[in-house]
């Protein structure tokens, strides 16, 4: 068995090659066609297996700044097209064939995932022909992005300019999640109502098809989209997890998500993987023993104990664990002086600057103190001292940031936002956050 990365399987000459595995997205259609296209070809069976994540865009999206402008915004087409394919739930044959001009009339192949595992259709005939009334208004004249803005009100400032929010299709689709929208443009388009002009940016415009459904609407079943945020996250496995328990870590790793994107939070603020390996390997079941795991602070366990441990304690009784002794012998690590000085000292609200040269710390040093104090657990409340260096715009644009990001990753945070910001601005937003929305 012979396995290849793209660097050698692109000119691999094997006929019988059996599977093809994209762990990142392509760039476009026509790389994953022709990548594809290597397995099989001795007629037998070839299996096409695709990781996609939205994060893969956004770095591809990335990598293009680079360019020219010109070059940016074919490159941004090609990656939506490829986003749409990922992300529909029509079959995906059909949608192939179609963007390379031809048409596959039929209603299942039989082979891929959504033809397998076939999605509910809703009728949508009302709802297409919003959507070609809205390109029709704007003269055919604009990407699907901008005409799905239109669909769902949204006032961006190119829209208010044009005067588009006046238009009577603006926000005719507001009812429907914007998701939605974007897949019913995207099916309008298989459908053949609709076709977008790739050598002039996407520009979204109507077929005789579509004008005449306008005229004479039709039945036109939708397939239901998939909403991926909904998608379960898979543990990571290997070498890096330090648990004992795998599958009890996979099982806490999978809560701690889950919380996480209900409280519309990474989900590290929450416990992170040091604390949740912590769990899987010494089973703490009272609040006591959840408080001796590394990370975890009263704060925490307060907030988002009790769930894990209702998870831990039905775990070990389930599987008849015998738990480790630690626990009988364990105390909870008494704070060290400097660390209790820093404590106390924000409380009564002493400048930072000042506690530092109190303390014989550099500023930095003090803001290494502060890290491991808030992700311990501990609230601290820093916001005095960082409304005195910012202004509220300031602070809501990094912890804008923080908020959105999976990872609580400390380098990127400062290469995405340096350009704007010092360090140690990111580094004080960053403590305050994890204080007031993690602790």
């Amino acid at each position: 068995m012979i396995v290849a990365t793209i660097a050698f399987g692109m000119g691999i000459d094997k006929p019988d090659v059996r599977f093809v595995i994209h762990y990142d997205i392509p760039k476009s259609l026509e790389g994953y066609y022709q990548e594809t296209g290597r397995s099989g070809r001795d007629g037998g069976v070839g299996k096409c297996i695709t990781y996609y994540s939205h994060k893969d865009l956004v770095k591809l999206d990335k990598l293009m700044q680079s360019k020219s402008v010109q070059e940016q915004e074919i490159g941004h087409q090609l990656l939506m097209e490829t986003a749409a394919y990922a992300e529909s739930s029509v079959c995906r044959r059909k949608i192939l064939l179609h963007y390379f001009g031809e048409v596959y009339d039929e209603d299942n192949c039989g082979n891929c995932d959504n033809c397998c595992h076939p999605k509910r259709r809703i009728e949508a005939a009302e709802e297409l022909v919003c959507v070609l009334e809205a390109v029709k208004a704007v003269e055919e004249l604009y990407r699907n992005e901008y005409i799905i803005n239109i669909l769902i009100g949204r006032p961006t400032d190119e829209i208010r300019m044009n005067g588009h929010d006046e238009l009577e299709e603006y926000g005719t689709l507001r009812d429907m999640d914007e998701k939605a929208v974007s897949t019913l443009v995207h099916q309008g388009i298989v459908a053949g109502y609709l076709t977008r002009d790739l050598e002039n940016y996407g520009i979204l415009k109507l077929t005789d098809a579509g004008r005449e459904f306008m005229r004479n609407p039709g039945k036109f079943e939708m397939v239901e989209p998939v909403d991926y945020t909904e998608a379960e996250p898979e543990a990571p496995h290997g070498k890096g997890c330090g648990a004992s328990d795998m599958e009890l870590y996979c099982i806490l790793y999978n809560l701690c998500h889950e919380i996480a994107r209900k409280n519309k939070i990474g989900s590290y603020l929450v416990f992170r993987d040091n604390s949740l390996e912590a769990m899987a390997t010494t089973y703490p079941v009272t609040k006591e023993e959840l408080l001796t795991i590394p990370g975890v602070g009263v704060g925490k366990a307060a907030k988002f104990g009790a769930p894990f441990l209702e998870v831990i304690k039905k775990y070990v009784e389930e599987n008849e664990i015998v738990r480790p002794m630690d626990f009988r012998v364990r105390t909870i690590p008494k704070k060290s002086n400097t660390k209790i000085m820093i404590i106390q000292a924000i409380d009564r609200k002493v400048n930072l600057e000042e506690l530092a040269d109190n303390l014989g710390l550099e500023f930095s040093e003090l803001l290494t103190e502060l890290e491991l104090i808030a992700e311990a657990g501990t609230r601290i409340d820093i916001g005095y001292f960082v409304h005195e260096i910012l202004d509220d715009e300031q602070i809501e644009d990094i912890e804008g940031y923080f908020r959105e990001c999976e990872e609580d990753n400390l380098e990127k945070a400062i290469q995405e936002l340096g350009c704007d910001y010092d360090e140690d601005d990111i580094r004080l937003v960053r403590v305050k956050f994890m204080s007031d929305v993690g602790n």
